[in-house]
């Protein structure tokens, strides 16, 4: 089989990223092309990673390189009109997040996958680890009994001057605050692992940034099983920590990093009262030992365009978080618990996380 056709768009600090994801499975692509429009800095990035083609038009890009696969890194406000154009072109897609500004963009999107045949994920690594497949596994099996009480904590920092970059800082240009671009990544984790969740209520402000979004939100969750969960989105914590603690029956499993894992950053306990030779063997029988990374995540999507079918992160999987955010975003603005489901067309949380009328207006 031919090797598959990669395009960039965009060409901010995370393209290294992809460039590696991209050169740890050189055996099946290859990296034809990048565009942004900083004319110096497709210039430079081509010319460290030898990229053929360089571009300052993503369309003229998409039209003469024909790509099989498209990788979106440019700022949020940007992606649905790349992704449309991309999927329209005939190519999958692999977008960074935060994906889109809305559940309404999210759908709208849907329905061009529908008619173009061709898929889109969203960029979630920390899914694709070892630790978090085995864990994900143990729950489904329920190997450690039920989960019954998740900290789910996101706790960075962030200057004034990371804000005060063009693309960040409002709800019509960056989406959100942490809980969108920084907490993001442990939240869909922990959502992808547990069983759907109930409903939510929750608290943010803006406490040390000048800047329209968020830089603190607090929230309490409540899931279908009857597990809760309580989390943390900053960008106001000078000692910096991505923390993952569960706890259930018959054991407490945590993880702390900060913006990758392995499997050393993983942590199993139990109570004297439960120890169980039996349930820490189950714990143990991880043996694998990879991270979560965008190297794994770009070939399981791989795998799915060689059998053409859904690739991961995608449908519902990257809806879910979409979907968890705005009603986060929705309980803190109007002090209502909201439950999972209840964010339709007619609502204006479902166009803007900030469910600013205008923003229904203008979808």
């Amino acid at each position: 089989m031919s090797k598959r056709r990669i395009v960039i768009i965009g060409a901010g600090g995370v393209i290294t990223s992809h460039i590696q994801a991209i050169q740890a499975n050189a055996d099946r692509v290859e990296l034809v092309a990048v565009s942004d429009i900083r004319e110096e800095r497709v210039q430079e990035v081509c010319k460290l990673h030898d990229i053929p083609n360089g571009y300052t038009d993503s369309a003229k890009m998409i039209a003469e390189q024909q790509p099989d696969l498209v990788h979106i890194i440019s700022p949020p406000a940007t992606h649905k009109d790349f992704i449309t154009m991309c999927l329209e072109a005939g190519a999958w897609v692999l977008c960074e997040k935060p994906l889109v500004r809305s559940l309404a963009h999210f759908d709208e999107i849907t329905e061009v996958e529908k008619r173009t045949g061709r898929y889109l994920s969203t960029v979630f690594q920390w899914r694709f680890g070892s630790a978090g497949k085995h864990m994900k596994k143990l729950i489904q099996a329920n190997a450690l009994g039920r989960p019954l009480v998740i900290v789910c904590n996101t706790l960075w920092y962030r200057t004034q001057a990371y804000y005060d970059v063009d693309w960040r800082g409002r709800f019509d240009n960056e989406f959100g605050g942490p809980t969108m671009t920084l907490g993001i990544h442990i939240t869909d984790f922990m959502l992808w692992m547990m069983d759907d969740w109930a409903e939510i209520g929750a608290m943010v402000g803006t406490l040390d940034h000048d800047i329209q979004v968020e830089d603190i939100a607090m929230a309490n969750v409540r899931f279908k099983n009857g597990a809760m969960a309580s989390i943390v989105n900053s960008a106001l914590s000078p000692r910096q920590e991505t923390f993952l603690r569960m706890d259930f029956q018959k054991a407490t499993v945590e993880l702390t990093a900060l913006y990758r894992y392995t499997n050393e950053h993983w942590k199993f306990s139990t109570h004297p009262d439960l120890e169980d030779e039996a349930v820490r063997a189950q714990w143990d029988a991880l043996t694998d030992d990879f991270m979560g990374s965008h190297n794994q995540q770009l070939s399981e999507l791989l795998d799915a365009m060689d059998n053409n079918t859904p690739p991961p992160v995608n449908g519902d999987e990257g809806r879910r978080i979409l979907e968890f955010n705005a009603s986060l975003y929705k309980s803190a603005f109007t002090g209502q618990i909201v439950a999972k489901g209840s964010i339709t067309p007619d609502d204006p949380f479902y166009y803007s996380n900030n469910g600013a009328p205008e923003m229904m207006e203008n979808s």
